[in-house]
């Protein structure tokens, strides 16, 4: 096991705190963000899933998620904006021993990112994908992101946001994710559940988490502060395990379908990868490791 844990002090009154970059707090995020909560969520998952923590990378890009990696005491990637995924799958590729985890924002995985989204989920690349949705590039001033619900207020849309949105389970599972969920930042023990299911899925997984930006999001739509949005969460959010992702899409303030809603098998791409190439070099071909026994010997 890592030194995270055996380093744990005796007298650590939160058994988070091994895992966290203390010398790095307070945290840049607001008063009632619920990328913390998040976080919290994060480590207990790793905690419960008994994973070699010298074996997990966290992989962020730009945005307030993406100072996530930087918190945490573990190997750790800030890269450039949008660009997480394909950072991760390098890291993968070059060393499928690793547990690849991207930790970051709508704007920057749906936006800038997407389309390095969609294919790591085509690809089936063994890494799990956290995406805090907030609605709202926070960091940068409050513009409008491929999830902004229509009618919801931004810096960019002073009017209201008019466009289409994507719906993200449905882009994931559509596009070949083996696992897909949602929850919001209310829900925790549900979110450390399914941030643990997703660590130990063979291949591309994805959770979403709705989450509050009291500071730009909110104070611009006069939903209230941090508790207020969850007391939304809590009054508006259905549990519907299995549900059919082309029914999970959201409007502005409406309610919000939570649940894990794929969970299935699939080929990864190392295994498509060692299969075409055996059949190709028969004797001569040595297979690509697939990391995945190792990770969870």
């Amino acid at each position: 096991m890592s030194d995270v844990l055996s380093a744990e002090p005796k007298t650590a009154n939160n058994p988070i705190d091994p895992f966290l970059r203390t010398d790095r707090m307070p945290t840049i995020w607001c008063p009632g963000c619920g990328i913390g909560t998040t976080v919290n969520c994060f480590a207990r998952a790793l905690i419960e899933c008994e994973l070699d923590l010298d074996k997990v990378a966290i992989v962020s890009g730009i945005g307030c998620t993406g100072r996530v990696a930087g918190y945490l005491r573990l190997d750790s990637f800030h890269t450039t904006h949008g660009r997480p995924i394909p950072f991760a799958t390098g890291l993968k590729l070059a060393n499928p021993e690793l547990k690849v985890v991207v930790y970051s924002g709508d704007g920057d995985l749906s936006a800038i990112g997407g389309n390095h989204l969609i294919h790591a989920a085509r690809r089936n690349i063994d890494m799990t994908v956290i995406c805090v949705n907030n609605y709202t590039y926070g960091m940068t001033g409050g513009q409008i992101t491929p999830t902004t619900p229509r009618q919801a207020i931004a810096s960019t849309a002073p009017y209201g946001a008019f466009e289409h949105t994507f719906s993200l389970p449905f882009l994931a599972d559509s596009c070949g994710a083996v696992y897909v969920a949602r929850w919001t930042a209310y829900h925790v023990r549900h979110l450390a559940k399914a941030m643990r299911e997703a660590l130990q899925k063979r291949g591309f997984s994805f959770v979403e988490v709705i989450s509050p930006c009291p500071t730009l999001y909110a104070r611009r739509n006069r939903l209230g502060d941090g508790l207020d949005a969850m007391k939304y969460y809590k009054d508006k959010s259905v549990i519907k395990n299995g549900a059919d992702t082309r029914e999970v899409g959201m409007d502005f303030q409406s309610e919000i379908i939570c649940g894990k809603f794929v969970d299935r098998e699939r080929e990864t791409w190392i295994e498509c990868y060692n299969q075409q190439h055996a059949k190709a070099l028969g004797s001569r071909f040595k297979p690509y490791p697939t990391g995945f026994e190792e990770q969870h010997a």
